[in-house]
């Protein structure tokens, strides 16, 4: 489940990431009045089987089983709006009615890794992880300005990360644009980005590095929606 919007008196309007179908939006019919069949089960962040019947402009949602409610999230604050701004990131490059079983297979593992293992890195690995499948994965070991080369083991000089340039900058084009970046956080994104995540989740650093991978995710994640997303000013 990824959101849902009042209609009406008694109904809402949901908007789930399907396996097989992309994203569809459908209406809940009496969900909001006491003692609803579909009760608690259609919330964002659930994990549901969901039945539907197709129609011309919003399905109907006519039966819900939960797989996962994931109540470990609801529970815990910071929990929660790491979640739910990981469900408007997948939200916003989701299309309706296409197909994208990638996505789906790493938000389920995304938001039962966070209700797991409520690390703080989650979120901002999820913003990075979702850049590279759809297209934007950042350079990250020579300058997206000029090209410059990192040294022989890839760290490089690069203080700066630019949106538009899509990657690192080194010490001279950073002084020209760009946001600075600490070698730390260079360090930590390449883990992400790596394959060395299980190991970046079990040991991120600190906390102000992985404050600064969030924002930087961020911001890239806003700069390529052309859009702001509402729930980064929850964290």
């Amino acid at each position: 489940m990824l959101r849902t919007i009042k209609l009406g008196e008694a109904d809402r309007i949901v908007s789930i990431l399907t396996q097989g179908n992309g994203k569809i939006r459908a209406v809940a019919k009496g969900i909001r009045r006491p003692g609803s069949r579909f009760g608690a089960r259609l919330e964002p962040t659930s994990h549901v089987a969901l039945q539907c019947y197709q129609g011309r402009e919003l399905d109907v949602v006519t039966q819900v089983e939960t797989i996962d409610a994931f109540r470990p999230l609801r529970e815990h604050y910071g929990s929660l709006t790491h979640a739910v701004s990981m469900l408007e990131a997948a939200d916003s490059v989701a299309q309706e009615r296409e197909r994208n079983q990638p996505l789906y297979r790493m938000l389920v593992g995304g938001l039962r890794t966070l209700a797991t293992n409520p690390s703080p890195l989650v979120a901002p690995a999820f913003f990075w992880k979702l850049l590279s499948l759809e297209g934007f994965h950042p350079i990250l070991d020579g300058c997206a300005r000029c090209g410059a080369p990192g040294d022989d083991e890839g760290g490089g000089p690069f203080p700066g990360f630019d949106f538009g340039e899509g990657g690192v900058l080194c010490e001279g084009c950073a002084r020209f644009g760009g946001r600075r970046m600490r070698p730390a956080a260079l360090a930590l994104l390449r883990r992400i980005l790596g394959g060395a995540l299980a190991g970046a989740l079990a040991d991120p650093g600190g906390g102000e590095v992985v404050v600064e991978v969030e924002r930087l995710g961020v911001g890239a994640l806003e700069y390529h929606l052309e859009r702001r997303l509402r729930s980064a000013a929850l964290f």
